[in-house]
């Protein structure tokens, strides 16, 4: 099924595409998948000229795509002048190199488009490291595309050498020594993190994680709470690496704020694993934010999305998120000003969630305020007996708890106070 679509004028140097859409084997509506895809490819510059939802009755080996449907898209490729094709579906090598042949232009899937966007955005040294492992894993099994032109290589000298290595054998074997060497170094990032969180506990400061669908507004609401100035964009994947400030809410209590990369349905498996460090920041969060665009048509699916990703984390073979995970989660309903305000809002009565513009600033003051209620709700009342000489940790508790009695006497002064079980570990431990 074609669906209508406007030829935009196309600017000097720009690549032509036609988007297409595997609706059979997607649990999503075809055409909010179809917008998403050309939102993708539009994220990175490239501009669309022709897109398509095509029906699968079963998937073909060859091409994924019946035959009749490969010379349909042929023919649009040609009137258009089209120099990229991207499937928004998973496609295996061969389906790739056939389609290529057939359509006479270079074609992509989705993971190798979400893989181009995070290649185009990644700044840090952790980003472009988890990128550049995501692109090698993708492309070890495609080398049969670049390479089958190639003969094997003669081994020996002169002549009367026997057959070596093939070119597609050298370049295997260097991008899995390439591999082995950016995990290597992903590790290290990995374990500086760690430091990094350690170091965080010493100093008690509870840490807010952002989560959510790509392009649901975390970076904007990030910079509305903090003030910080950090990337914000109306595109998908406009952060990519994660981003931390201190914020001190209504009660006086200073958190964490961590932004971090937003998620996607059918995320590339590559991708989940390579960003499993900036993941793990979510992981150790003592709230998670999860940042909805309630304005978005698809806003009920991006959720189960974002939900499978986190279920995913808690119960995959190497889980990284306690089972717990609901319970200290609170929605955000984010982008409320384009609904005509808070009161708007489906749902913007239920519990557990708040209602928000980051754009206007719209509830926020009530966001604050849900998270010192979350962050008290879980706090323990202990006595201390602490010297009066003892002044640094007298003011500690007075910074990071809420004294509820105080009595003096020459040797000791005696201190109820309510502490997060985090920051209580933390005074007791140091």
């Amino acid at each position: 099924m074609l669906l209508p679509y406007e030829r935009p004028t196309r600017p000097a140097g720009a690549e032509g595409l036609v988007t297409l859409h595997d609706a059979r084997f997607a649990s999503r509506a075809a055409e909010a998948r179809l917008a998403e895809a050309v939102g993708l490819a539009a994220s990175i510059g490239v501009t669309v000229v022709h897109s398509a939802v095509l029906p699968l009755r079963s998937r073909r080996p060859a091409t994924l795509l019946g035959e009749g449907q490969v010379e349909m898209v042929k023919g649009a490729i040609e009137e258009n002048q089209v120099g990229v094709v991207v499937v928004d579906a998973a496609l295996s090598p061969v389906q790739q190199r056939n389609l290529e042949r057939a359509w006479a232009c270079k074609v992509i899937d989705r993971t190798g488009l979400i893989l181009e966007i995070f290649g185009e955005r990644a700044r840090t040294k952790e980003g472009t490291l988890q990128v550049e492992l995501a692109h090698l894993e993708y492309q070890r099994t495609r080398l049969v595309r670049s390479w089958t032109h190639l003969e094997r290589q003669r081994g020996g000298f002169g002549f009367l050498g026997g057959p070596g290595e093939s070119q597609i054998e050298i370049d295997r074997r260097l991008i899995g020594e390439r591999i082995v060497k950016l995990k290597k170094e992903l590790e290290q990032v990995r374990r500086t993190r760690g430091l990094h969180r350690a170091a965080r506990t010493r100093v008690p400061f509870p840490v807010v994680a952002l989560v959510g669908y790509t392009n649901a507004g975390k970076s904007t609401l990030f910079n509305a709470l903090t003030g910080a100035g950090i990337y914000a964009q109306d595109q998908l994947f406009a952060t990519l690496d994660p981003t931390m400030r201190a914020i001190r809410l209504p009660s006086g209590r200073t958190i964490i704020l961590s932004d971090t990369v937003g998620f996607i349905s059918d995320l590339p498996t590559q991708l989940i694993e390579a960003f499993r460090a900036t993941l793990e920041e979510v992981a150790s969060a003592d709230i998670i934010l999860h940042v909805r665009d309630v304005a978005h048509p698809d806003s009920a699916s991006q959720r189960a999305d974002v939900i499978g990703v986190l279920t995913e984390m808690a119960s995959g073979p190497h889980p990284t998120l306690d089972e717990n995970w609901p319970q200290r989660t609170i929605e955000v309903l984010n982008k409320a000003d384009l609904l005509g305000g808070a009161a708007a809002v489906p749902g913007a009565d239920a519990a557990n969630s708040v209602v928000v513009s980051a754009l206007t600033g719209e509830g926020l003051d009530a966001l604050r305020g849900a998270l010192d209620a979350r962050l008290a709700a879980g706090m323990e009342t202990v006595e201390y007996a602490i010297p009066p000489a003892d002044g640094a940790r007298l003011a500690w508790l007075y910074q990071h708890g809420e004294v509820l009695t105080r009595a003096d006497s020459d040797d000791t002064i005696r201190l109820t106070v309510r502490l997060s079980p985090a920051d209580r570990a933390r005074f007791e431990q140091s």
